[in-house]
């Protein structure tokens, strides 16, 4: 596997356009990337409520708990 440092090395030889085409790559893998872990976290909250572990409750009520 490269090092951070030689994928930054290997991009600054690649042509303006190539760069640029390899930023719109990652950032849309990054976007799916968080988009997949959103959906593991409402799902995983979504469990938790139907199994009990946790209640609804309004913002303000949380940021009471939090603040307490």
């Amino acid at each position: 596997m490269k090092t951070f440092a030689e994928v930054l090395d290997s991009a600054d030889e690649l042509a303006p356009e190539d760069q640029e085409s390899l930023i719109a790559v990652l950032e849309k893998r990054l976007a799916e990337r968080r988009r997949e872990e959103l959906i593991a976290a409402v799902a995983f909250a979504r469990d938790e409520f139907k199994s009990g572990h946790c209640r609804p409750a309004t913002s303000k009520q949380i940021l009471k708990r939090i603040l307490a």
